[in-house]
């Protein structure tokens, strides 16, 4: 999509490490099971802006809402054993992963519960057991780190293949496929486009045809500029300046999502490297929740409306059979309850422990001493 021009919601659409995860994603094989996510991204998300506006969640967060159909229809596409990076904006992530909704709420709360203990807060979180190798508060900073862990899944099933080899091992074909490789998906922004790290990033993924992902969440904004003034240019057209295959998707569409995103895992599941797309979606709230204090006007009010009349989860609870959404919308509302309340009995860290987790075994300074 070039990115010149105004900012419109009806512009049209043009294609041009390696171990099973320990926990099991979140099932979103049907459209319900995708509108029960959608739901609950939006839940969480609204939830989670009341708690700050409480202060019960320290400094504030990135709102994903509005760009629910993204997070859903790629980890759709996903198995067990893919991984994920993501962006400071990355609650919708984690959740679509799999990530219990409770322990993830505590981990914005700064509580022990959390999926980190309270030490990665919004931006921050992870599950290693569910493939989510983290969110991120550098912009584009998750891609490397992405492709680092489809290079690693590469590694592994070439030692693979030479254990074969060396047990020669002939009741196998050696014509027979070893296995489809396990995919790493890199979500970032349409202001990671201009971060060097990202292009080298596309480079190293494209050289060793890894089996990477790239997704960007093209939601028209880095904080406050407009993607048309800041970049050159088109999205896609970066991705295939290095011969990577990119298609770009209606990104308030779960289902449209999802059909470009099985596309692109499965090429780079066979071993043909990696793919990029970009989806175009719009979010609600400010880049910020300290917008809100700020009182800061940048979108025009009917630009918000217009992206707003194409919200995803109409879009979604339109495929299910009557009465299935409402159901889904109070069975999603019980279990956020049930999250709050955990996560705000959940106790907060003890400071004694502020230096656990940051130093190898060993190297850990004495009481008192400076670190």
């Amino acid at each position: 999509m070039s990115t010149a021009g105004p900012r419109s919601p009806a512009a049209p659409i043009t294609t041009s490490p390696s171990a099973p995860a320990a926990s099991d994603p979140a099932p979103l094989g049907t459209p319900v099971e995708r509108y029960r996510m959608l739901r609950l991204i939006r839940g969480f998300e609204e939830l989670a802006l009341t708690l700050v506006k409480s202060g019960a969640i320290p400094g504030g967060i990135h709102p994903y809402i509005g760009q629910e159909a993204v997070a859903v229809g790629v980890c759709s596409a996903l198995g067990p054993a893919d991984r994920l990076t993501s962006t400071h904006r990355g609650h919708g992530h984690v959740l679509a992963r799999g990530a219990a909704p409770h322990r993830l709420l505590a981990e914005l709360l700064g509580r022990v519960d959390g999926l980190n203990g309270g030490r990665g807060g919004s931006m921050h979180a992870a599950d290693l057991s569910l493939g989510i190798l983290g969110a991120n508060g550098i912009v584009g900073a998750g891609a490397p780190i992405a492709v680092g862990a489809a290079w690693a899944a590469r590694q592994a099933q070439n030692e693979q293949a030479q254990n074969d080899h060396a047990r020669n091992d002939h009741a196998r074909n050696e014509c027979e496929p070893r296995g489809q490789l396990p995919v790493a998906v890199a979500f970032f922004g349409d202001g990671a486009l201009n971060q060097g790290v990202l292009l080298e990033s596309f480079n190293l993924a494209a050289m060793w045809r890894l089996p990477v992902l790239f997704v960007c969440e093209n939601n028209g904004y880095a904080t406050t500029l407009p993607a048309a003034t800041a970049v050159a240019g088109s999205a896609t057209g970066r991705a295939a300046a290095f011969g990577i295959p990119a298609e770009e998707v209606d990104g308030m569409d779960t289902e449209a999502v999802r059909a470009a995103a099985l596309r692109a895992v499965r090429r780079a599941r066979d071993g043909h490297g990696p793919g990029f797309l970009e989806c175009r979606t719009y979010r609600y709230e400010g880049h910020h929740t300290m917008e809100r204090r700020m009182k800061l006007r940048y979108r025009a009010p009917e630009e918000v409306e217009a992206w707003r009349a194409r919200d995803p989860l109409p879009r979604a609870a339109a495929l299910l059979d009557p009465g299935a959404a409402a159901a889904l919308d109070r069975a999603v509302a019980e279990q956020l309850a049930a999250a709050e309340e955990f996560a705000l009995g959940s106790e907060h860290p003890d400071p004694a422990g502020a230096l656990d987790h940051l130093y190898a075994d060993g190297l850990r300074p004495r009481a008192g001493a400076t670190p």
